[in-house]
Order: structure tokens, then sequence, then C-alpha cells
């Protein structure tokens, strides 16, 4: 029913007449986001995204073998609380989630688990001692890591050769 009488129906109905069309919008961005990606592959961005999982990957491990360091950079928000939660989620999920993104296995949701990690990081460095290194090495991987978040795996990537297997 698109018209009535009624003074809210106005709002619920342009509610779900919106919400459809932005349902639909988002599937045919996605879908075109895909379609875009895989016509404008690039080897150079493949060898970007295997460096960006072996750079998370790496990173992972030198957490995991230098926990104390860990613990000094994750500091300023261990007041807060969640400390002990924090080391055993960030070295996991960069070793986890590197190989994944280097594989190109599911490379946006690994992407998303990287993502509070990473500001996070940034967020820190203005919360505490400031280390520009730090800051910018975090800055830079979130912004390839955003890049990668639309762009998706590329051709050369297990998404793309299972998708192809259907």
């Amino acid at each position: 029913m698109i018209f009535s009488l009624h003074p809210y129906s106005y709002f619920v109905n342009n509610y779900y007449l919106s919400t459809s069309i932005l349902n639909y919008i988002d599937m045919n961005t996605v879908k075109d986001l895909n379609k875009w990606a895989n016509a404008h592959t690039y080897i150079t961005l493949d060898l970007l995204r295997i460096a960006l999982g072996v750079f998370l990957f790496m990173k992972g491990i030198s957490f995991i073998t230098n926990i104390q360091y860990l613990s000094d950079l994750i500091s300023p928000i261990d007041k807060i609380g969640g400390g002990m939660f924090l080391i055993h989620y960030i070295a996991p999920a960069h070793m986890v989630g590197g190989i994944m993104i280097a594989f190109g296995l599911l490379t946006r949701w690994a992407i998303i688990a990287q993502l509070p990690i990473l500001i996070a990081a940034i967020v820190v460095n203005f919360m505490g001692e400031m280390h520009q290194q730090n800051l910018l090495l975090a800055f830079i991987v979130l912004v390839v890591c955003v890049f990668f978040l639309f762009y998706g795996s590329g051709k050369h990537s297990a998404d793309y050769y299972f998708k192809m297997q259907k």
C-alpha cells in the first residue's frame, strides 16, 4: 500500500522502498566492483597483495616472538582493560589474516579482521608516546588494506580460482 491515511505510513513505506533500493544498489555495486577488478587486474597489484599478506604474517610472528614489545605497544589501551585479549587477538589475526591475504583466500574478510588492529595502532600513537615510524607504517598498511577491501583479491587468487570452478 503506497498511499495511506495513517500519519506514519509515508515514512514506513519510504523506509521499505529505500532499504530495498539500497540493497539492490549495494549488490550491484559489489558486482560492478568485482567485474571492474577482474577486467583491470595487474600483476603488480597481486604482488602488492602478496607483499601485504607476507608483511602481516611476519608482523604476527614478530609479535609472538616478542610479547613484551607487543605489551608495551598496547600499554596505553591496557588501562581501559582487555590487554590480555588484545595480545591473544593481534598476533594470530595478523598471522592467519596474512596467509589468507597472501593467497587471496577470503581477502575481504581477512582485511576486515585487520582493520580494528590497524585503526587501534594509529590511535595508540596519539594516546601514548608518539612513534612516528610505527604511525607511518600503520597508516600505509591501513590505506593498502582499505584499497584491497574495495578492489578484492584480483584474478591471481584463490577466490578467483574457486569462483571459476562453479
